[in-house]
Formats: structure tokens, C-alpha cells, sequence
């Protein structure tokens, strides 16, 4: 009789099939998950966008509501405005809630416009090639040449400030890197062999950018745009700093420190609370731009 030899037991199909699979995307949700500076900077970013959203139901008052007989109050004197007053009488603590909508507001717009104009030249460039590369190419070396700040401050000069004129001009300043972004993926993403394979079995161009190449070109857009928004809060708070941004009344950080510089020696609250605010945002985006780069990145393994 023969005898069958002992043999290493095989997980079962059941096992099998329970076993949870992982993706690249739920990968990376756990090492961001895992990341101590990732989620901090998060709590960061949805504490101000929650601030943002909800400013007309969180400000105790109006933001151009004045109170001439409580000009530049200091904090914590009067209880019914515990930041104090501005130099025109207005609480503090509202304008610095409905500040951070404006902030919010510049940072996504500006982006928006930035990728909505950069992804596709970008694709147009790297996909196609040829004449159409170098066009694209020659138009990104000529907006290069151009300092992005100090073209944005001529714009404004000639066209004027306000908060929609300033999200246009940010977001025409700020196309150039997500473009070459975009471009640099599509050059080296057109040569797989999956871009070969959706072609030899017909699939159509359109098909193959959209469902092929697009999405595995996201990570580093992602990334870039994580580090994006930041850089037009950052932008805004230096056009409104030199009063060429953001109009009164409306209240932004950057023109609230601007305002400042004539009697901060003095008043320390006026320019010392926007100042933090406009640090901390830039923080936790910086923060979540470095989790989402480190848990997009492949050669990072975590445990189960």
C-alpha cells in the first residue's frame, strides 16, 4: 500500500479568497495613515477648511462690521472680542475666520486654473511630440523668463486687484510646472508596454490618454498639487502685503500683516495673529504635500 507523503498544508480557497488584497491606493492610505507629521498637517488643513466653509456661522460678527469706539482693541479685554479690534474697529477674530476663506478660496481657484491649463498642453506635448511638443516647449521657455510674482504684481498693476482678479492671475502665473509635470510623464509613460498592448488591440488615443495614461501619471500630480496650493496662499499674502491683492473690505492674512507694519511696535496683535495663521496653513500643507509623496512611493514598504 502506498503511502502519500506528508506535505506542507496549502491555504485553502476560502483563505484565499478572504485574504484582503491590497492596491496601490490602499497601500498608500496606510503609510499616510501611519505618518505622525501627515495627519497632523491634515488636522491642520481640515481645521481651516472647516473654518472657511462654515465662517458665517463661526464669526461672532460681520467682517466689515466696525466699531469706532474700539479701535485697535488689545486681545482679551473686552470678552465680546477676545482677539480685539482692527484699525477701524472691526473684531479680530472674524476677520481672521473669514480670512481663511479667502486664503482657501485663492489656494484651490489658483490650482484649478493651473491644471486645467497645464494637463492638457502637457499631455498635447508628451503624448504627440514632434512639432507640437516643441511648440508647447518653446512657450513654457518664454512664461519661464518671466519671474512668476513680480509678473503677477505687473498684471494686477495694470489690471487691477480684487480677489477674482488675483485667482486669474495666480492661475495663469502657475500652469508652467504642472505642465512640464505632466509633459515629462507622458514622454516616458507612451513607451510601456500597456500603451503597446491598448494599441495593437485598437483602443482609440483618446482611450488610451484618459484610461491608460492619465491615471498612472497622477501620483506626481497629486503630490504637486499638494505643495500647489500653499505656494498661492503664500503668493496672495505677498500681493495683498503690498496692497495690490485682495480689496477691503474684504479680509485676507496678507493684507491684514500688511496693514500692520505702521503700528505693530505697538499693536502686536494686528500683525501677529495673521502671521501664524498664514505659518500654520503653509505647515499642514506641507505636511500632507510630504505624506502623500512618501505614501505614493513604491519602494516604501509597510507591515500588515
Amino acid at each position: 500500500m502506498a503511502v502519500t507523503p506528508l506535505t506542507a498544508a496549502e491555504p485553502s480557497i476560502d483563505t484565499k479568497l478572504t485574504r484582503r488584497q491590497r492596491t496601490l491606493w490602499s497601500d498608500a492610505l496606510r503609510r499616510f495613515y501611519h505618518n505622525r507629521l501627515a495627519m497632523f498637517g491634515l488636522v491642520l488643513v481640515v481645521f481651516f477648511l472647516f473654518l472657511a466653509i462654515f465662517a458665517d456661522f463661526l464669526a461672532p460678527y460681520r467682517y466689515d462690521q466696525a466699531d469706532f469706539s474700539k479701535v485697535l482693541q488689545f486681545p482679551f479685554v473686552d470678552p465680546r472680542h477676545p482677539l480685539g479690534n482692527d484699525e477701524v474697529g472691526r473684531d479680530f477674530l472674524s476677520r481672521l475666520i473669514y480670512g481663511a476663506r479667502t486664503s482657501l478660496t485663492v489656494g484651490l481657484a489658483v490650482q484649478l486654473i493651473a491644471f486645467t491649463i497645464g494637463i492638457p498642453l502637457g499631455a498635447l506635448a508628451g503624448y504627440r511630440g514632434g512639432m507640437a511638443d516643441f511648440i508647447v516647449t518653446r512657450f513654457i521657455d518664454v512664461m519661464t523668463a518671466f519671474p512668476g510674482l513680480l509678473f503677477a504684481i505687473f498684471l494686477i498693476t495694470v489690471w487691477g486687484g480684487g480677489l477674482e482678479k488675483v485667482i486669474l492671475v495666480l492661475g495663469l502665473t502657475s500652469w508652467i510646472g504642472v505642465t512640464r509635470l505632466t509633459r515629462a510623464q507622458f514622454l516616458s509613460l507612451r513607451e510601456k508596454e500597456f500603451v503597446g498592448a491598448a494599441r495593437a488591440v485598437g483602443a482609440t488615443e483618446g482611450r488610451i490618454i484618459f484610461r491608460h495614461i492619465l491615471p498612472n501619471a497622477l501620483t506626481p500630480l497629486l503630490v504637486a498639487l499638494s505643495f500647489g496650493i500653499p505656494a498661492a496662499i503664500f503668493a496672495e499674502a505677498s500681493l495683498s502685503f503690498l496692497g495690490i491683492g485682495v480689496n477691503d473690505p474684504l479680509p485676507s492674512w496678507g493684507k491684514m500683516v500688511g496693514v500692520s507694519s505702521a503700528y505693530i511696535r505697538v499693536y502686536w496683535h494686528v500683525g501677529l495673529f495673521p502671521t501664524v495663521l498664514i505659518a500654520l496653513t503653509m505647515l499642514g500643507f506641507s505636511f500632507v504635500g510630504d505624506g502623500v509623496r512618501d505614501a505614493l512611493d513604491p519602494k516604501i514598504t509597510i507591515r500588515s
